[in-house]
Order: C-alpha cells, then structure tokens, then sequence
C-alpha cells in the first residue's frame, strides 16, 4: 500500500490532497495524518497563509511506555519520518505524558481555531 501510495504522490504530488478537500467547503478544516512535506506544501498554495501546521511529538520513552517498539522498514520510512526535518510548525503541541501540559496546549490550539469560525 505504501509503494502504490509513493507511485501516486511521485505521479502527481497533490492527489490524495485534493481526493480530501473535492466537493466540500469547511471554514476550518483539521487534516489528520500529513505524513510529507508535498502535502503541506499543496495546502500552502491552495489555501495560503490560512494554513496551520501541528507537530505533535512525544519523547522516545514516552512512546515506548506506550507500547511502541522501533521497527527498521517501517519506522524510519518516509511516510514515518519525512515531516522530521521540515523546518517551523505553527503548533508544536508535546506529548510527553504529562496531562495538564497537554491539556493547556490544546486549549490554546482550541482556543485559535474557534477564533477562524
């Protein structure tokens, strides 16, 4: 599945970008799960300045306390890690554990999306 999705993105870098947003009109949209910067870059230029990217990112232990295990050929895959090295998110919301910590950077994250509605 992963080999067929890299074909299409190679083909044509925005076509699952585009299958999410045809036919629909939203005032906020919350796109789960962009694994590359192609896709980041396709909804720059189709929506502009109005796009905020979220980077949440959780410590190595903290994972693992989670039941996550590295797995070579899939972990260190580009639909896993192609985000790594991409530069400034607008949120970086942490995933340590810590609930309180979590909570208030969601609030905020909340808190500026009803501000677009």
């Amino acid at each position: 599945m992963i080999r067929w999705g890299e074909e299409k993105r190679q083909a044509d870098p925005g076509c699952f970008c585009r299958k999410v947003v045809e036919g629909v009109s939203q005032p906020v949209w919350l796109v789960s799960d962009t694994r590359r910067a192609s896709d980041i870059q396709w909804f720059r230029e189709a929506y502009g300045a109005v796009t905020q990217t979220v980077r949440v990112v959780a410590l190595e232990q903290s994972r693992q306390q989670r039941g996550w295990v590295f797995t070579a050929g899939v972990d260190d895959a580009e639909s896993e890690c192609g985000l790594d090295n991409f530069g400034a998110f607008d949120w970086v919301i942490e995933n340590h554990g810590d609930e309180q910590h979590l909570e208030e950077q969601l609030e905020g994250l909340v808190a500026f999306v009803h501000s677009r509605l």
